[in-house]
C-alpha cells in the first residue's frame, strides 16, 4: 500500500508543495533580519516621502518580503487542488517548525563558544564571532511572536477569501481569486506583524505603524499583481503532470469537501 501512495502523482505534488512551503517560510524568517533599500536595488536614491504624518520614509524592506509573495502563491495553488484543510495543515506544520527552529537558535546562542572560535573571524573582518552569530540568529521575542501570529492568521484569511470568491466564479477567473485573496491576506499579515512586534513590543506610534505597514503592503501588492501569471504557469504544469481529467477531479474535490482535499481522489499512477 505504501508503494501505491508514493507512486500517486497527486500525493507526490502535495509532498513537494508542502516541503517548499515550509522551507520558504523558514528561510523568509531567517533572512528577515536584513533590511534593504528597494530604491537602491533599481539604482535610485531613497524616496524620502511622507505618510500618515511620518516624514522621510523610504522603501526600506526586510529581506523576508522577497519570499512571502511566493508563499501566498503556493497557498493558492494548494487551496485550488487540495482544499482549505490541506492549507491549514501545512500552515500549522510551518508554524511548528519555525518555532522549533527559533528554539534551536536560542539554544545555539546560549551554548558556551570554544575559545578559538571567538576570534576566528578576525581576518575576515569579524572580530567577535559570538556577537555576530547572536545578532543574526537572535531576534526579539515580540518579532518572533508577531511573525508567527501574522503568518497563521493571514493564511486562514487567504483560504477563506479564496474559497468565497471561487464559490462565486466557479472554475473561471483564477486570477481574481488568487490575486484577490493574496491582496487581502498580505494586508492582514503586514499589519499584524507590525502591530505585535512594534506597537505592543516597542510602543511605536500608530502613525508610524500604519506608515510602515502601507510601505510594506505597497511592495507586496505590486508583487502579487506581477506574479499572477505564475499561477497559470504552475497550473499548466500540474495539468501536464497529472493529466487534465485528474487535475479537474482534484479541483472538484478541493471545492466539494472540507477534509483533506485529496483523500478521496482516485490514484493517478
Amino acid at each position: 500500500m505504501i508503494h501505491n501512495i508514493l507512486k500517486d502523482k497527486a500525493t507526490k505534488l502535495f509532498v513537494i508543495f508542502s516541503a517548499f512551503f515550509v522551507a520558504n517560510a523558514l528561510i523568509a524568517e531567517c533572512i528577515g533580519g536584513k533590511i534593504f533599500s528597494l530604491e537602491k536595488v533599481f539604482g535610485f536614491s531613497p524616496s524620502h516621502f511622507s505618510l500618515f504624518g511620518q516624514k522621510d520614509l523610504a522603501f526600506n524592506l526586510t529581506c523576508g518580503v522577497l519570499l512571502w509573495p511566493l508563499e501566498f502563491i503556493m497557498t493558492d495553488i494548494v487551496n485550488e487542488y487540495y482544499g482549505p484543510k490541506a492549507v491549514r495543515r501545512i500552515s500549522y506544520i510551518a508554524v511548528a517548525l519555525i518555532g522549533y527552529a527559533f528554539l534551536m537558535f536560542y539554544l545555539a546562542i546560549h551554548i558556551p563558544p570554544a575559545d578559538f572560535w571567538i576570534t576566528s573571524g578576525v581576518t575576515s573582518g569579524v572580530p567577535d564571532m559570538p556577537s555576530a552569530f547572536n545578532s543574526i540568529f537572535g531576534q526579539g521575542m515580540w518579532i518572533i511572536f508577531g511573525s508567527l501570529v501574522a503568518f497563521l492568521v493571514s493564511q486562514i484569511v487567504d483560504v477563506t477569501v479564496f474559497h468565497k470568491i471561487k464559490k462565486i466564479t466557479g472554475e473561471k477567473k483564477v486570477w481574481l481569486r488568487a490575486t484577490g485573496s493574496t491582496l487581502i491576506s498580505q494586508l492582514v499579515d503586514s499589519f499584524i506583524v507590525l502591530f505585535i512586534a512594534f506597537k505592543l513590543g516597542k510602543d511605536w506610534s500608530w502613525q508610524l505603524v500604519l506608515a510602515i505597514c502601507m510601505v510594506n503592503y505597497g511592495y507586496k501588492f505590486t508583487m502579487a499583481i506581477i506574479l499572477t501569471p505564475l499561477i497559470y504557469l504552475v497550473e499548466h504544469r500540474i495539468e501536464k503532470y497529472v493529466g487534465k481529467d485528474k487535475a479537474r477531479q482534484m479541483k472538484l474535490a478541493a471545492m466539494g469537501q472540507e477534509d483533506d482535499g485529496f483523500e478521496n481522489i482516485p490514484a493517478a499512477g
